[in-house]
Parts: C-alpha cells; sequence; structure tokens
C-alpha cells in the first residue's frame, strides 16, 4: 500500500451533480428545472411560510404571551445548593463566584427546594416565605 494509492470505500464520496453541462450530461439547457415558471427562475419559488395566498400559518394563530427582557436579572437558588456551598454568610458575590448565579444576576431569591442543616446568614438576597422558615429553624438569618 502507498499514500498515493488509498481511496476511500465504494460509495462512500460521490460526484456534485454539475447541472447545465451540455445534452450528453442528462441535465443541460433547462438545467433540471423543467420549462418557465416561477421555480426555474433563479432565486424563483415561494417565500418561507408562504401557503399559496391562503392566509398562512404564523397570522392564523393568536398571539399569545410575553417573556420580559428583564427577566435575565433575575435568579433563583435553592436550599440544597446553599447546603453544598456550606459558607455561614452569604451575598450576590459569593454566589456569582460559585456560579450559582448568573454575571448579569441582581436580583436573587433562595427558594425552597431541599433541605438546609448548617445556619446561613443572606446579606442582600431575598428568600420565600418557605426558605425563610427553613433557614431561621436552623439558625441562620435573611437580611
Amino acid at each position: 500500500m502507498e499514500l498515493n494509492s488509498i481511496k476511500p470505500a465504494d460509495g462512500a464520496k460521490h460526484y456534485k451533480r454539475r447541472v447545465g453541462r451540455g445534452i450528453g450530461s442528462g441535465l443541460g439547457k433547462t438545467a433540471g428545472r423543467g420549462h418557465k415558471g416561477q421555480k426555474s427562475r433563479s432565486g424563483g419559488g415561494p417565500a418561507v411560510g408562504f401557503e399559496g395566498g391562503q392566509m398562512p400559518m404564523h397570522r392564523r394563530l393568536p398571539k399569545r404571551g410575553f417573556k420580559s427582557h428583564l427577566l435575565q436579572f433575575n435568579a433563583e437558588v435553592t436550599l440544597t445548593s446553599l447546603e453544598v456551598l456550606g459558607l455561614a454568610e452569604v451575598d450576590l458575590l459569593v454566589l456569582k463566584q460559585a456560579r450559582l448565579v448568573g454575571q448579569l444576576a441582581k436580583v436573587v431569591k433562595v427558594i425552597n427546594t431541599g433541605a438546609i442543616t448548617k445556619a446561613v446568614k443572606l446579606n442582600g438576597i431575598g428568600a420565600t416565605a418557605g426558605a425563610k422558615a427553613a433557614i431561621e429553624a436552623v439558625g441562620g438569618s435573611v437580611a
């Protein structure tokens, strides 16, 4: 075997179809596009979503919902993740460094998911009513 004789397996590669290259190719003259009409033209064909004049799906269906662009500044932290963090005092900067919240987060809230056994003091972080009760039950505080 020589480097210049190595070939891919049979059927692994195929030649690109060259259209409009003469009568002998079988794809000469109209290049497989048929005769005349919108689809035979360069750049031809209806727009994406066009349904032949019928009211298109995206206009038939009602508009619904709204997603606030301000949500990217809000974040949640669970009781379980606070337990894993294992620090006595937690603030926004600590949570960002531990990658528990995104770098854009400005408002963080602790939610009552999981359990906590260590006392934790929260500075500048909110908590739901259930989470606050759980944190205070183990001797922590929410400031």
